[in-house]
């Protein structure tokens, strides 16, 4: 079985990861399925980098490991993007992957029962958020993730970055690098430098 983790990835960090892996480790999944939102609808008042910044993070978060693949499919879509609709352009059941917050707002998505209907989900606990809520918000269709809580969001990234602070341990490598050439979030000179290290012979 597939399983999708979305979101706005700007940028993609360290937990997505994290989450992406455990849900793969503990469900048996055959891949995870990095899928960055083209226009997401629960963000249409905020600003969001390019989709082709936030897919380039995304396929460079994706090399982490051989079981993750980044998926353009919403990106390409035309108009905001649901879950309901991504879901159906798959042939076979998939598993959303998300956090308990996000899942407990499920029901007021668009087209929100019929995903509910159609769909396992692979959900991450958070701090505050009862279980037993998100079960019957789900009707049961619910996989529980289990893993460490990690509190890092995009949102702290952007202003860490912004402050002139470096994102190196909060995203991947490879992001870093391509944040810093591309001043993303007010991001300037690379924040350090790669030294060589050369071999003599004695």
């Amino acid at each position: 079985m597939i399983g999708i983790l979305g979101g706005t990835f700007d940028p993609p960090h360290i937990a997505h990861l994290a989450i992406a892996h455990a849900a793969y480790e503990q469900l048996d999944l055959s891949e995870v399925l990095l899928m960055p939102a083209g226009d997401p609808w629960q963000k249409a008042a905020t600003l969001v980098t390019s989709t082709h910044d936030r897919f380039a993070m995304t396929t460079l978060a994706a090399a982490e490991a051989t079981y993750l693949t980044p998926d353009d499919r919403e990106i390409e879509r035309v108009g905001p993007t649901y879950t309901a609709d991504t879901v159906s352009t798959f042939d076979s059941e998939v598993v959303v992957i998300l956090g308990a917050d996000a899942a407990l707002g499920i029901p007021g998505w668009h087209r929100g029962n019929d995903l509910i209907a159609s769909t396992r989900f692979a959900v991450v606990p958070r701090k505050g958020i009862d279980r037993s809520e998100v079960d019957r918000a789900l009707n049961d269709r619910v996989s529980w993730v289990e893993m460490p809580f990690v509190d890092i969001s995009s949102t702290e990234i952007r202003n860490h970055i912004s402050r002139g602070y470096s994102p190196r341990f909060l995203v991947p490598e490879p992001v870093v690098a391509y944040i810093e050439a591309r001043g993303l979030y007010g991001s300037s000179v690379p924040s350090y430098t790669v030294v060589p290290i050369i071999a003599h012979d004695e």
